[in-house]
């Protein structure tokens, strides 16, 4: 599914977090955002998802604007997003998570707190934790799960609402190395399975310049640049602004 961002503006107050941004992401591409702290990120994901109401612009799918729309009608549609912080039940098993989810995306809120969910759903979550790795904490609480294992929730629950386009909020954040590297690839493996167009948030840049297709820069709620890995990594704007002049993997 297209996604296609024009002359997005969001304001607090006298600070424009957003400012006139337009950016177009094709069907299946994985996209990475970056830019500093305070640059307008997470506003830009929240404006997509529709968590918060643009003073101008569209965002479209597949040229359909949804930018009146509400964040559950954006769900509908195929938007899913995965936060900073993973966003789930802490007293919930991870089966039970995503049995939540999945009933709250085919309609039946009254049946979330039944003792038996309706039929498919057990099923349905069950490809879900397959898909993303977590068969094995099934029955564990999202409370004591790993910060990993917990982030992969957050996923799964995004991808139990069956996305065309996923919005990932810093999916490696708080991880060490390895970690890291454990997640991005599964994300990467999602993304190939699913054929999803995917973006992500990251301040890693050797993870950027590995995993991304494309890559834009942000920076005081304005586009500073877009392009392959290697042009922006020899962009002059994008290191005096944000990379400096550490070299990052090719």
């Amino acid at each position: 599914m297209k996604l296609e961002i024009r002359n997005l503006t969001k304001a607090f107050g006298g600070l424009r977090a957003i400012d006139d941004v337009s950016l177009a992401f094709s069907s299946g591409s994985l996209s990475a955002i970056i830019g500093p702290n305070g640059a307008g990120k997470s506003t830009f994901f929240n404006l997509i998802c529709g968590a918060f109401p643009a003073d101008a612009g569209q965002v479209l799918l597949d040229d359909q604007d949804i930018i009146r729309l509400s964040k559950t009608e954006r769900m509908r549609l195929g938007i899913g997003r995965a936060f900073q912080v993973a966003s789930c039940f802490p007293t919930m098993t991870v089966a039970e998570n995503l049995m939540a989810a999945v009933t709250a995306h085919v309609g039946q809120w009254s049946s979330i707190s039944r003792r038996f969910p309706p039929p498919g759903i057990r099923e349905r979550a069950g490809e879900v934790m397959e898909l993303v790795g977590l068969t094995h904490v099934a029955n564990v609480e999202a409370a004591i799960l790993s910060h990993g294992d917990q982030k992969l929730l957050d996923i799964a629950i995004a991808l139990a609402l069956e996305p065309k386009v996923l919005l990932l909020d810093e999916p490696t954040a708080g991880m060490g190395p390895e970690e890291r590297w454990r997640m991005i690839e599964r994300v990467r493996a999602l993304w190939g399975q699913r054929k999803l167009t995917l973006v992500f948030i990251e301040h890693d840049m050797d993870i950027v310049f590995q995993v991304a297709s494309t890559i834009r820069v942000l920076c005081y709620g304005r586009v500073l640049a877009e392009g392959t890995p290697d042009e922006i990594r020899n962009n002059r704007a994008v290191i005096d602004s944000y990379l400096g002049t550490e070299v990052h993997a090719a």
